[in-house]
């Protein structure tokens, strides 16, 4: 035991409050307006915690929408782990796209300052890139590779419209198209669409 005060945390959740925090400040303003003072202040840390914990603020940022991806596919996984059959993973997918727990409006706000961002920030491009690998992954429990892509661009794309149109979906007509991919599937690629 060398005696250092670093091997022992006196904070141990410090951390993983700065990356919550992160994402609070991103969700509020944008990265753009987001700050070392914002995210500290909103974490409730000093301000030195942040470069104790984070090689700057583009360290920071690709972990807390690292962090973001890693519990949107937990939740994206669950839910379609849970289906037992073709009609409950159609389900599944119908409630991932119009649901209430997976695309609420702040996770819409995170998912476009991440897509954003990862244009022009290696580290969050990759963890984008692991996102839609891991989304893809969970919908294979159910569905071909080809089905799989075209349900999760449909997982994506369908509710940033909605959030755009500034309407609720049509859960009907949703699972419609859910449901027409899915017959869709021998006729569809089984590699890239």
């Amino acid at each position: 035991m060398s005696g250092t005060r670093r091997e022992i945390p006196n904070d141990p959740g410090r951390r993983d409050r700065i990356l919550d925090a992160a994402l609070d400040v991103i969700a509020e303003g944008g990265v753009h307006r987001t700050t070392h003072r914002k995210i500290a202040s909103r974490a409730g840390v000093p301000l030195g915690s942040l470069t104790y914990y984070f090689d700057g603020m583009d360290d920071l940022l690709a972990l807390a929408f690292a962090r973001l991806a890693d519990t949107m596919s937990q939740l994206y996984r669950r839910t379609l782990h849970s289906a037992g059959s073709t009609a409950e993973a159609e389900a599944a997918v119908v409630e991932l796209i119009c649901g209430p727990a997976y695309a609420t409006d702040r996770d819409m706000t995170l998912i476009f300052e991440m897509y954003a961002y990862a244009n022009h920030n290696t580290a969050v491009a990759a963890t984008t890139r692991s996102w839609l690998a891991r989304s893809r992954e969970s919908l294979a429990l159910h569905f071909t590779a080809g089905v799989a892509r075209a349900l999760d661009a449909l997982i994506e794309g369908w509710p940033m419209h909605g959030r755009f149109d500034a309407a609720p979906l049509n859960r009907e007509l949703v699972a419609g198209v859910v449901h027409a991919v899915v017959n869709a599937a021998p006729h569809l690629p089984d590699e890239q669409l």
